[in-house]
């Protein structure tokens, strides 16, 4: 093709996709849900991502079809994931490592979007950061500092003297796996605290959990994070009641009836994901998003479960909150 019939056949193919926005022609997300879609309505970090798409003028039921499926329970990962798949929509968003990893696996050429996925390099999504390559990208929840450290730094001002603080896990989740292994024993020694592991891999193991720490005479306790206590959030705030123990969590969903909350900022990553859906859906190669870090935290503190677990919060951490709920 000669050099001026080429330029403006490309002129041509960006006017008509640009009229193909503009006249709501119709593309298709694929949208891998944390949850079991039961009683299914959006939570916050989800109407921000729909907010977001919004914003940038893809409107559901207008020019974007938004096909969720769900990662819970475990066992239902693999068929939502081929359901996905076989849609052959323009963009797929994986919440969280699981359903990023087995989104990954199943296609080569779909751009994925994941987000709060804490080390994708470690887990071998991205090649790096910067580079990303293949078809996959997305928000990640690293940070340069000792994320978990600084969570159990919070933890001990809450609970003074706190020697034995049990970590809440999901072994199946891989990043946890890569925690367990290579870091909590090191972090231990480290602060010069014991840090006894309690496991749950589905909701009705979490009972068992909890009297294990309780049981292990431990003085608090540290939800790691993981899709399953995001859906389970309500029982893991009634168990850490029942046993009495401070609990810090990572989602802010957490601090209807939880003590503390810890994380990076869930509805800004989702934000800032609408704004990768739609580089990535006007034409922008997912190996060339950088992953981005986080640049949002926030600090929670729930006086009236302080109050109820005999806890005087210092001063000086009111001060850092972000928010207090009396």
């Amino acid at each position: 093709m000669k050099r001026r019939e080429f330029i403006a056949a490309t002129a041509a193919l960006l006017v008509s996709r640009r009229r193909s926005w503009a006249q709501g022609a119709r593309r298709r997300l694929g949208f891998l849900a944390i949850g079991d879609g039961s009683g299914r309505a959006l939570n916050q970090a989800e109407r921000v991502f729909v907010d977001a798409l919004q914003s940038l003028g893809w409107v559901e039921g207008k020019n974007l079809v938004i096909e969720y499926r769900f990662s819970q329970p475990p066992d239902r990962l693999p068929a939502s994931v081929a359901d996905l798949v076989a849609l052959n929509p323009d963009v797929l968003v994986a919440p969280g490592p699981q359903a990023a990893m087995a989104l990954k696996s199943a296609t080569a050429t779909i751009p994925i979007v994941f987000v709060g996925v804490a080390d994708p390099v470690q887990l071998g999504l991205v090649q790096g950061l910067s580079r990303p390559g293949g078809n996959i990208t997305g928000l990640s929840t690293m940070v340069p500092d000792d994320f978990l450290a600084k969570r159990l730094e919070i933890l001990r001002e809450l609970v003074p003297g706190a020697s034995k603080i049990a970590l809440l896990v999901n072994p199946d989740n891989p990043m946890q796996r890569h925690y367990l292994a290579e870091e909590i024993p090191s972090m231990a020694r480290r602060l010069g605290i014991v840090l006894p592991i309690v496991e749950a891999t589905r909701a009705e193991e979490l009972d068992a959990a909890f009297a294990s720490a309780a049981a292990q005479h431990a003085d608090a306790i540290v939800d790691f994070g993981d899709p399953l206590t995001y859906v389970e959030a309500p029982r893991i705030i009634a168990l850490a009641a029942k046993y009495h123990l401070p609990a810090i969590y990572l989602f802010r969903h957490y601090a209807n009836g939880g003590l503390s909350v810890y994380g990076a900022d869930a509805g800004d990553l989702m934000r800032r994901a609408g704004g990768y859906v739609d580089k990535i859906l006007k034409g922008t190669k997912p190996s060339e998003l950088p992953v981005e870090r986080p640049t949002k935290f926030e600090l929670v503190i729930n006086m009236k479960t302080a109050k109820a677990l005999g806890l005087t919060v210092s001063p000086s951490l009111l001060v850092r909150a972000d928010e207090v709920i009396e």
